[in-house]
């Protein structure tokens, strides 16, 4: 059984679970979801807590071994199943199968999972943890969600801001959770509930941005310019290799081009993802983004994509050029397009 983030407190109301699987790559998100179980857990006497952490070392058989050693005390068991891989093999597969069709009595068992693509979804050990217990997928906030889900953390401890205020939080956390929660307590330490001033927060709010490439390609093909630019200015203060940026940079160009081509051609989407080998939820935002970019302009920021490598070698005529200023004209070039879509064949 599938159930969301909104109806879990519902349903520990109601019943406690024999076993309950998360899944998800928001990492506060997790720990805020597993904690809220094994308190609810705690409440009603599953006292003995037991943590497995699935690695190349793990002995699948010590699962079962601690569901069936009873307590010396006479408390119900929790156990804790970590599988940060997603992936338990052949082996834990079958486990994981066998354990959910026969679940130990006075014991919860929860399992916590990344986020997983459709084919490990539809495993045989996924499924029968699917029919015994309770999965929570937890979703990932993303950009455009960021500045309505401060907000509500902010009003649970009774603070509100103005919209320029949680635009400046959103872009100085940059879509991570945990430093967005940590600037939030914050808040709630230094000043008492009501309105908070945009000066209040932007005292105590430090850049705690942590860019990452995946960001920053994501801020091109989503055609946000300003985003875009921040983002490689955080990738230079950290110290990211050009090198680095380039090569994830011209291959999103390469996965664009073959998309553009693609559909040019009148070839169906799913084809031309599993020729790009772009899988999951990048799909739906590169499709729109190859429909509005002229297949010149992707061919243009290719051949331009070259030159700055040259340019790092500096074996190019333009090796004095700034290469960070071309890196930030490469983006661009795509981001500031403002083309209207091209209409499916």
């Amino acid at each position: 059984m599938r159930i969301n983030q909104e109806q879990l407190n519902r349903q520990l109301s109601q019943q406690l679970a024999s076993l309950y699987v998360i899944t998800g790559d928001e990492m506060l998100l997790l720990i805020e979801t597993a904690d809220l179980i094994r308190q609810h857990a705690r409440q009603q006497g599953f006292s003995e807590y037991v943590l497995f952490s699935v690695d190349q070392h793990f002995r699948w058989p010590d699962l079962f071994t601690a569901s069936s050693s009873p307590s010396l005390f006479g408390d119900r068991q929790f156990i804790d199943l970590r599988i940060p891989s997603g992936k338990p093999g052949k082996e834990g597969g079958k486990a994981i199968e066998s354990y959910c069709q026969s679940l130990p009595q006075d014991t919860v068992t929860l399992i916590t999972l990344p986020k997983l693509d459709k084919q490990s979804q539809s495993t045989q050990w996924f499924k029968a943890a699917e029919n015994a217990g309770i999965v929570l997928p937890i979703q990932t906030i993303g950009q455009a969600q960021l500045p309505a889900w401060i907000k509500q953390r902010l009003g649970k401890q009774q603070h509100t801001v103005d919209t320029e205020t949680l635009g400046f939080i959103a872009g100085n956390v940059e879509g991570n959770l945990l430093a967005a929660h940590q600037e939030i307590q914050k808040l709630a330490l230094l000043y008492p509930p009501g309105q908070l001033t945009f000066d209040q927060v932007k005292n105590a709010v430090l850049n705690v941005a942590r860019y990452d490439l995946y960001q920053l390609t994501e801020a091109m093909t989503a055609f946000e310019p300003v985003r875009y630019a921040r983002i490689l200015s955080g990738l230079q203060g950290e110290g990211t290799a050009p090198p680095l940026i380039l090569a994830t940079l011209a291959g999103q160009i390469r996965q664009l081009i073959v998309l553009r081509t693609g559909l040019d051609q009148g070839l169906p989407p799913d084809r031309l993802f599993r020729s790009a080998r772009i899988w999951g939820n990048r799909q739906n935002l590169l499709l729109s983004a190859a429909r509005r970019i002229p297949a010149a302009r992707l061919r243009q920021s290719l051949v331009h994509a070259a030159k700055i490598d040259r340019i790092n070698k500096g074996v190019a005529v333009e090796s004095s050029a700034d290469t960070w200023n071309e890196l930030l004209q490469l983006g661009l070039n795509i981001a500031q397009i403002a083309q209207p879509k091209l209409q499916p064949k």
